[in-house]
């Protein structure tokens, strides 16, 4: 597991990583991807809210509201947070946790 320092513009909330797939927006994608298992708030690793809700989601029917409340506990932890918690050894870079089923 590796620790991706996460990066700030001045002025707004916009938070980015570099990756291997490039600079990539926490928001958007590391909170998406199948490799992003947490943030480092202070000297801690959070967990990622998503791979609970994920979990939830493979065993039963749950309402939306899961994913919702994953999504602003993300948030949370990225505004509060320093680097991202990758488990991407094999340099692929940016894997969607959520696929079309199309």
């Amino acid at each position: 597991m590796k620790s991706i320092p996460i990066l700030r513009e001045q002025g707004s909330d916009k938070a980015y990583v570099e990756c291997a797939s490039g600079k990539l927006p926490v928001h958007t994608r590391c909170s998406y991807c199948m490799n992003c298992k947490g943030i480092q708030v202070g000297a801690r690793v959070m967990p990622s809210p998503y791979e609970n809700a994920f979990s939830q989601i493979r065993g039963a029917n749950v309402p939306p509201e899961i994913l919702m409340e994953a999504a602003m506990q993300f948030n949370s932890l990225v505004r509060d947070g320093s680097a991202i918690a990758c488990d991407d050894e094999k340099e692929q870079g940016y894997t969607p946790r959520f696929r079309s089923r199309l």
